[in-house]
Formats: C-alpha cells, structure tokens, sequence
C-alpha cells in the first residue's frame, strides 16, 4: 500500500545545513590527520594541490555518508514511522480495524516490530470500549424507552376520562410501576458507573456477615410468601468478616432477588453460608429454569438477560454490579447452573487473622 507524504510534515531527508556539518566535521578530521603527516614529512614537501584534493574527496566522502545514512534513516525511521502515523491519522477518524504488519519476521523482530505490535493491541482494546460503548447507549436507550413508553400511554388514557375508579387506580398503579423501574435503572447505572471509575471509597470495617445475610433476607419476605416459596436458611450463628459492608449488600441483595425472581410458585431457595480457616462462603441456590452454559459465560455483562421471559421484571445490570462489587472486595463469585433444575452462585470471602481481606485464587471454572 502506498502511502501519501502527509502534508504536515515539513522537514527534508537531508539539507544542506546538514551536508555542510558533515563536511566540515570530516574536513576537521582531515586536518588532523594532515598535522600528524606533516609532524613527519613537513608540509612545504606536500603539493598545494594535495589540499584541493583532499577537499575534493572529503566533498564527495560527505555526500556518499549523507546518502547511506539517509537511506537508513527512511528505511528504518521514515517508512515505518509513516505506516505507523497513517494508521494512527485512520484511527482518529474512527477506523478500529487498521492493523499495522511487522517489518521483520517472528524471530527477527526489533522495536518497531514490538511498537506495531503493541499498536494494535491498543486499537484492537478500543474498538471493543468502542462497541461497548455503543451497546451500552443502545441498551440504556432502550430500557429508559419501554417505561416511558408505559407512562406516557397509561398518562394519555387517564387524561381522556371516562374511566372506572377501578380503571384509574390500574393505570396509575402501571405508571407507578413503571416509573419505579426507571428510577431503579438510573441508580443501578450510576451504581455501576461509580464502581468501574473507581469514584467509591471503601469502607472497612469488622461486622457479622451473618447478621447481614439475615437483614438481607428478611427484605424479600414479602415476595417469598407472595410466591409460596419455601425459603431455606442453613448459616452460623455468627462469623466476623473485615470488609466493606456496603459492597457485600450490593451482592446479597442483587443475588437474592434474582434467585426469588427467577424461581416458580411453590419453588425453594435456599442461603447457606460456611467459614473454614482463612474464608467465608456464601451460596444462593434456587429451583428455577437454570441457565444454559452459553448464558452463563455472559451472564455478568451489563444489561445481559438469559431468561427473556422475566424481562420486565429487571434491566441485566444486577449481577454486573455484583461482580464489580466482588472485585472491590477482593473476592470471588462462581456459577454452577443445571436448565430445569436451578442456579446456584457461590460467593468466596477470604479471611486473614490480621483482620483483612486478600484475593483468592481462582480455579478454572470461576468467573
């Protein structure tokens, strides 16, 4: 591909100022060398003309040496550092699909090769925020259009007349729900947005995770008994954990709520909650449709919803909230799920007797 001498650039591969330079430096280097042989010789036995000669010769010596190094220069500068603007110049304009190839092979490489290398790495991360960017607009858009969309058709019946009281109070009661939903959605953006930018500090403290998963819990009693649910708890009397409370309230609200959302009348979730020597493990489980393994590769991406058909009753920002908790936190979370028989989430909290929290290594099948 042939490529355009950007307009920009004003600099010439070799000037006069600098063929001039070399001169004088070889000319230098010259005299010198004409002192020694006169220490020797005696310059009234060299010819006058031995002079013009020797400026002659170091004329085109310095011409010779401008143009090897000037070949040089664009064949390992010029070219490569043009490639490298063209590509850049094609990314700013919003082409992520530009790949700079190496100038040498595998085993030869040097560090342009590295620098185009890295290049493209670079260009390959931003044409993911890039999509991701454009998902994420597209589906906030989304999710704020459908709640709308409710309030503004149920606000245009109730401003008609001519209902029911019975009427009036569904309407108002859809646009009550609607508008719930959409205030939930703002907050969980936010939520999220303030934990990816870092913008939330943590605060921690030394607390009774047990007591915490049962204030958690009791929350959703309402809805478990609304649903005949048959809410199992199998958790200590008490366990001490140093961590940010907060954060871990993100994570046992969000993943009970889905675990009831998603489980049937009649269903059965279950909490269970363990410590060992150095962690605390807490598990959800649920009887409901399960998740296929396809599902489960993405299912902590923001706004991702494997089971459409509770699609109103969420927005797919949960579990990407649980999972940025979790890193905050310096834990880990894994899923286990069987389709027609349930999920389970399984959260790892690591427990040091200085009284802090540390990362646990992951095994091959965690998220």
């Amino acid at each position: 591909m042939k490529i355009e001498k950007d307009k920009r650039v004003t600099t010439q591969h070799v000037s006069w100022r600098t063929y001039i330079w070399t001169f004088c430096v070889l000319e230098i280097l010259s005299t010198g060398q004409g002192l020694i042989y006169g220490s020797y010789i005696g310059v009234k036995n060299v010819p006058g003309q031995y002079f013009w000669s020797m400026a002659g010769y170091w004329a085109i010596v310095s011409f010779v040496f401008c143009v090897v190094i000037n070949r040089q220069r664009i064949r390992f500068y010029d070219r490569p550092m043009r490639r490298l603007s063209e590509a850049a110049k094609q990314v700013a304009e919003g082409d992520f699909t530009v790949c700079v190839e190496p100038l040498n092979r595998a085993d030869k490489k040097d560090y342009v090769d590295v620098m185009f290398e890295d290049f493209n790495k670079m260009v390959e991360q931003l044409g993911s925020i890039e999509t991701l960017k454009r998902d994420f607009i597209s589906n906030v858009s989304h999710e704020i259009k459908t709640p709308l969309s409710v309030i503004q058709s149920y606000a245009m019946a109730l401003q008609k007349g001519n209902l029911t009281p019975e009427n009036c109070k569904d309407y108002t009661d859809t646009i009550i729900s609607a508008s719930n939903k959409l205030t939930t959605l703002v907050t969980n953006i936010l939520k999220l947005s303030k934990l990816e930018n870092q913008e939330v500090r943590t605060s921690l403290v030394s607390y009774d995770l047990c007591r915490q998963l049962c204030d958690c819990a009791l929350a959703f009693e309402n809805l478990w008994e609304e649903k005949n649910i048959k809410f199992e708890v199998d958790i200590e009397d008490h366990a001490m954990i140093y961590a940010d409370a907060s954060m871990l309230e993100i994570v046992w609200n969000n993943l009970l709520s889905n675990a009831l959302k998603f489980t049937d009348q009649g269903g059965r979730v279950t909490l269970k909650q363990i410590s060992t020597s150095d962690s605390i493990i807490v598990s959800v489980s649920d009887t409901g449709r399960g998740i296929s393994d396809e599902a489960v590769s993405r299912i902590f991406d923001r706004f991702y919803q494997g089971d459409t058909s509770h699609y109103q009753e969420g927005n797919g920002l949960g579990l990407a909230l649980v999972r940025k908790a979790i890193e905050i936190v310096q834990g880990r979370i894994s899923v286990s799920s069987t389709l027609g028989v349930g999920t389970t989430f399984t959260v790892y909290l690591n427990v040091k007797d200085n009284g802090t929290t540390d990362v646990l290594s992951r095994p091959e099948n965690q998220m």
